[in-house]
């Protein structure tokens, strides 16, 4: 046969057969929303350069700091602004944003099982293997009920572990002598330091250096300077990688490989030398160490690294994360920050007067004013600012379709859905004309009692975080601490752009830093 002849043939059969594919999806498609009742998408974005300019703006956005503002402000350009829902492609994959409360409650909670993590798992395993924020169906559910029992309230009131790590962070902040400095770096490594003994038993006592007179103990474990730096980069790593979703393989370089192995061997120190200890060694131990409790449930030392990293990723950087929104906005407005002064000097005192025995997990919680300072810090800055899950079944979503965009609309199996909680949390609809604003007075008002679902720094449904009331209190106590030591706090710059820029990486911090001065 002529070559000429074979390529035509080729390309004829080829495109007859696209063709029929495509006429075969369109009635298919047009089936089953008929079916569910589904409606077609209120709207549709298109994809651009065949959806690689949408891929290559969010990786765009994320390097510049404005990946989390960009996500809310697609939905200002859409042809319907009301419907909280769109469709758009990457690569010329449907994929759905949703903003909308009755969405994301269908997605965690009322159609749990419609919906999986999807290629979490893949994109994280590198670093976090198996563990309870990789795993999907019966994986998770043992890791769940695993951990659950670590966050009773006995191990959650524990806050004056904190305090001999406070004792090493005042001393960075005085070494400032009332100058700009970095407050977010310092929450950063007083977080690994405080999660890490909560974890493992032993800190890696990350503030402890030369700029303040300290020195690291005589006997290290190896690898125990390099760990902090090499989570650090792997969880920036894996947030790039989440981006690309499918492609997320091209992202694994020797340094990423290199950065999993360090934080592996530190974790797994730890984990054999608890593994080491005899059931009699493991009951008479004191204290309450994570580790400890873990291995009276598996030996497997695997299993136990995990779990360690995944919830290291959520004990540290998200309280870190709320810590340094909390003192940027306190910076900020000083009116507030005298308000939340006032409440904590009141209640457990100041300078020489503080009343340590005082400050306790009950007493935290009965701190009005703050519970109300920290709403609206993670309202405006929520730890996990967009999340995704993938449909394991053809379903429908609530809303999102027809000319109001109230219909239902069809999710296909295996289709992504991106729900971003922080667009959600800065909808007028529900936070009124000043949903862009910081302000701590919202939570006083009646409305905020019935905001439901478009209020969820913590996930909801089945895998809401079981930490919550862990890091809550833990962002308390260092508050008040702080301010009991600090009565004075103003922004480094005055001119400081607003709203921040924002790191978005597995969770989300300031971009730039909380440059202040406190005295």
């Amino acid at each position: 046969m002529d070559p000429l002849d074979y390529l035509t043939k080729w390309y004829v059969v080829t495109t007859v057969g696209v063709i029929l594919y495509s006429v075969y999806q369109y009635i298919h498609t047009k089936q089953l929303m008929k079916r569910l009742g589904a409606k077609p998408f209120t709207n549709d974005e298109g994809d651009g350069w065949f959806g690689f300019y949408v891929w290559k703006q969010l990786l765009d956005k994320k390097a510049e700091g404005t990946l989390v503002d960009f996500g809310h402000e697609r939905y200002e350009k859409i042809t319907n602004p009301n419907c909280e829902t769109f469709q758009f492609r990457i690569f010329g994959k449907p994929l759905i944003s949703t903003k909308d409360p009755e969405n994301i409650k269908a997605i965690l909670a009322t159609q749990f099982n419609d919906f999986s993590l999807g290629r979490r798992h893949e994109i994280f395993q590198p670093l976090l293997g198996d563990g309870i924020f990789t795993l999907d169906g019966e994986g998770w559910k043992h890791s769940r009920a695993m951990l659950r029992p670590q966050f009773v309230r006995e191990q959650v009131g524990h806050v004056k572990l904190l305090e001999p790590h406070l004792q090493v962070f005042f001393k960075h902040i005085r070494k400032n002598k009332g100058k700009v400095f970095d407050l977010q770096e310092l929450f950063f490594r007083l977080t690994i330091d405080s999660a890490t003994e909560f974890l493992f038993g032993e800190s890696v006592q990350s503030l402890r250096d030369e700029s303040i007179g300290m020195q690291l103990e005589a006997t290290q474990i190896d690898g125990k300077q390099e760990f902090a730096t090499a989570f650090n980069f792997s969880q920036n790593f894996l947030a790039s990688r989440s981006v690309l979703q499918e492609l997320y393989w091209l992202l694994n370089t020797k340094k990423f490989r290199d950065c999993n192995a360090k934080v592996h061997k530190f974790a797994s120190y730890y984990v054999e030398k608890a593994l080491n200890l005899t059931e009699k060694e493991l009951q008479e131990e004191k204290g309450y160490v994570f580790l400890y409790e873990l291995a009276k449930q598996t030996k497997d030392p695997v299993i136990l690294r995990d779990q360690l990293l995944n919830i290291l990723v959520a004990g540290r950087d998200t309280t870190a994360g709320l810590l340094s929104f909390m003192f940027f906005e306190l910076a900020r407005n000083p009116d507030v920050f005298e308000k939340l002064k006032e409440e904590i000097y009141t209640k457990f005192g100041s300078g020489d007067d503080v009343q340590f025995n005082e400050i306790t997990f009950e007493t935290l919680k009965q701190c009005e004013y703050m519970k109300a300072v920290i709403n609206e810090c993670l309202r405006l800055y929520p730890s996990v600012p967009q999340n995704f899950r993938i449909a394991t079944r053809d379903t429908t979503l609530p809303h999102g379709g027809g000319p109001d965009g109230m219909s239902p609309v069809l999710v296909r199996k295996g289709q992504n859905i991106v729900y971003i909680i922080s667009s959600t949390h800065k909808t007028e609809k529900y936070y009124g004309k000043d949903a862009a604003d910081f302000n701590p007075q919202r939570w006083f008002e009646p409305e905020t009692k019935k905001l439901g679902w478009a209020f969820l720094p913590f996930n909801g449904g089945p895998r809401i975080c079981l930490g919550q009331q862990f890091a809550l209190t833990e962002a308390s106590y260092v508050t008040t601490r702080l301010i009991q030591e600090f009565p004075n706090l103003t922004l480094g710059d005055p001119d400081t752009r607003y709203p921040p820029l924002k790191m978005s990486h597995l969770t989300m911090s300031l971009f730039e830093g909380c440059n202040v001065k406190m005295w």
